[in-house]
């Protein structure tokens, strides 16, 4: 089942974002429903290796160990290289969301394929941009999907250490919190 009850929540700080996958982890919620993105890379680091979307990534160099925990937990990942962004990690059902906006051109009025994938889990088109800047300047997006209660608790649990959103598809947030 498809849902468009999300929550996002953004860090400043890989670590921080990996706690709050473990965070995620430990209060027993399907792994299969989080997402990670960020692309911050030290300038000694460089990608020299990945697979596609299908496989685990292989990301050889410095930044193995930065990624290696975080995507260890999530299901499916992948490397994107943007124009306007840079190069993404991307981790969880955010990849498959992201390729179907690339491979089937759905990009919706403008937004890059990161902002048509977001779209397309209920995200408004008026917190997109906040989105895609933010991962433009180093942060880190962790989603969660979910039922309306699942996507509740994810936010209880997410905003005391992140900037976080909840989106319930019964009634859109459209402010950021």
């Amino acid at each position: 089942m498809e849902y468009k009850n999300s929550v996002i929540a953004l860090f400043d700080q890989h670590a921080q974002a990996e706690a709050g996958v473990r965070q995620l982890q430990e209060a027993h919620f399907d792994m299969q429903a989080v997402s990670f993105v960020g692309k911050k890379l030290r300038k000694e680091q460089h990608a020299f290796g990945f697979y596609t979307a299908g496989d685990r990534i292989k990301f050889w160099g410095g930044g193995g160990a930065f990624w290696g925990a975080t995507l260890g937990l999530l299901f499916e990942s992948a490397f994107f290289m943007f124009p306007d962004i840079g190069p993404l990690m991307a981790a969880g059902p955010v990849v498959a969301w992201m390729i179907a906006a690339l491979e089937g051109a759905a990009v919706v009025g403008g937004l890059s394929a990161i902002g048509a994938a977001l779209y397309s889990i209920g995200i408004p088109k008026n917190n997109i941009l906040h989105y895609e800047t933010s991962l433009k300047n180093g942060r880190y997006m962790l989603v969660f999907h979910g039922t309306p209660d699942a996507v509740t608790r994810a936010h209880a649990i997410l905003a005391g250490s992140a900037e976080t959103q909840l989106y319930l598809a019964e009634a859109p947030a459209t402010a950021l919190v």
